[in-house]
């Protein structure tokens, strides 16, 4: 076997012809033996530095070597099998859900929230009306936060897992095979909920159980080592392991872990500004003016250092729409999304600062939950500002410059933007650091990026837990409570729909 590199323009499908006649001279084969050259694309990505260009990385093998084909464990019956509850229905809940399929447990789901075909009534109504589910919507019910944010696949590392196990589970359940060598894999947000939907029904015809509107309120570890766990209605659900997967907005969660005097610990986070952009200048700065229809939607990210902390860029939605993420009355929260095709005329990104316990001491007196409390904070002022949902904002430049903006640009957001002092409203920490980050990448990264064009818009705060819940770095159980499993996001060990899938991945193997 030997890995070569092949590149195609953008808009010409690269044949199988091409492929072999690369093939042949780096084998260093027989042009006669070309038609029985097998190959393998793992990765495809665009190159847009001078000519606009796919690049793929390919295996290539000769016809007496053996190509082995990735195929998944099959999923059992686990009707009668033991229970394993796993608390969400996220990715890690879903993928520690069909793991526990493949080694023969039975998983009892408890999710918060409705099913995601109902959990689109309520986001409607919070979009429209400004009213909030507290158990339904952008960041609770069946599919977690990711499902209705794109669907990004951008985790490539390998030091969690085998992300091909989530990749070929997601193709499975009808997810289109390019996410399989996309170097940025999206799904859409129109496509997953018939994907989450399909997990759901496989997990459910092996045997699993699947309970909506089921909020979790509390856990109790008996004497004889099984967990008893309590939902809103009072129902009660036993196994001897749970996997908690509640995904990084559970703030009841980790309140009851403090309660209990379980350990939990502050953790850092990322907080700051949905910044909007015309899709048009994105596509124009990133494809150097040579953007074409065919072209895929640009999209961007970057990173840079501003006195001691990273500034980045978040969760980027090229051709989409930024909608209200809050999970409570009172609290004024923003996220992205875009569907499959990628085509609003608006390009959103977090734009976010690194965050640390030790940066804001004045929490302290909160212990574990003092980052928790900071974040609340912060999206009660940007609420209380408007008293609605719609959001704090200020053009770029005039944040930069600490001036009030002289009208806004139309913004994706349905709710609406409310002129605002952004730069005032914001954490000082946060606010100085963005002043100058955004100048430096329109100088250095991005040319025409900093514009008075470009909205930002209050508050990007839901990046990552601010808490952790710690655990065996062997057996993943918590470090109090043997047989309970902090798993992805809201446990603080991941930060994405395939880090998170994997995470679940390997609480499910341990157990």
């Amino acid at each position: 076997m030997k890995e070569i590199e092949v590149t195609s323009k953008l808009g010409k499908e690269l044949t199988s012809d091409e492929i072999q006649t690369a093939a042949v001279k780096a084998l260093g084969v027989s042009p006669k033996m070309k038609q029985q050259i097998r190959y393998r694309i793992m990765r495809r990505s665009i190159d847009a530095r001078n000519d606009i260009l796919y690049r793929y990385r390919i295996e290539v093998y000769k016809p007496d070597e053996v190509m082995a084909e990735y195929v998944l464990d099959e999923y059992k019956d686990v009707s009668g099998s033991e229970p394993v509850i796993v608390i969400g229905a996220g990715p890690a809940g879903m993928f520690a859900s069909l793991r526990l399929l493949m080694n023969g447990f039975r998983p009892v789901v408890l999710e918060r929230g409705k099913d995601v075909h109902q959990r689109k009534f309520d986001m409607a109504k919070l979009s429209r009306d400004g009213v909030v589910n507290p158990d339904s919507n952008y960041c609770f019910g069946e599919g977690g936060a990711g499902t209705f944010s794109d669907g990004k696949l951008y985790t490539r590392s390998s030091k969690r897992g085998d992300i091909r196990e989530v990749l070929h589970q997601l193709v499975r359940f009808g997810a289109d095979p390019s996410i399989l060598i996309d170097a940025h894999p999206h799904i859409g947000s129109d496509r997953l909920p018939l994907v989450v939907e399909n997990i759901r029904k496989c997990i459910v015809e092996h045997g699993g159980e699947y309970h909506f509107d089921s909020r979790v309120t509390d856990i109790t570890k008996k004497g004889d080592g099984t967990f008893d766990v309590t939902v809103a209605d009072g129902q009660i659900y036993s196994s001897r392991k749970v996997i908690l997967a509640t995904g990084h907005s559970a703030r009841d969660i980790y309140e009851m872990f403090d309660r209990k005097g379980w350990e939990i610990q502050s953790k850092g986070f990322a907080l700051g500004v949905r910044v909007e952009h015309p899709q048009s200048l994105i596509n124009k700065i990133q494809y150097h003016g040579k953007y074409q229809p065919f072209m895929p939607t640009a999209e961007y990210s970057f990173v840079t250092q501003i006195e001691g902390r990273g500034v980045f860029s978040f969760c980027m939605c090229p051709g989409g729409i930024l909608v209200p993420a809050a999970t409570a009355e009172g609290e004024l929260v923003l996220n992205g999304m875009s569907n499959s095709q990628r085509n609003s005329k608006w390009a959103n990104s977090g734009v976010v600062v690194q965050i640390e316990p030790e940066d804001f001491p004045e929490y302290a007196q909160h212990g574990p939950l003092a980052l928790l409390q900071f974040q609340k904070d912060v999206e009660r002022k940007m609420f209380e500002y408007t008293g609605s949902l719609k959001a704090p904002a200020q053009r770029m430049m005039d944040f930069c410059r600490r001036i009030p903006s002289t009208g806004l640009p139309q913004t994706s957001y349905h709710p609406g933007a409310a002129n605002a002092p952004l730069h005032e409203l914001l954490p000082e920490h946060v606010s100085l650091r963005l002043k100058y980050a955004f100048p430096e990448i329109g100088n250095k990264k991005m040319r025409g990026y900093y514009t008075n064009d470009a909205l930002l818009l209050g508050v990007e705060s839901r990046t990552s837990s601010p808490v952790r819940i710690p655990r065996d770095p062997e057996t993943l159980e918590h470090i109090q409570v043997p047989g309970l499993y902090p798993c992805g996001e809201g446990a603080g060990y991941a930060g994405g729909i395939v880090s998170s899938a994997l995470d679940g991945i390997n609480c499910a193997a341990r157990i």
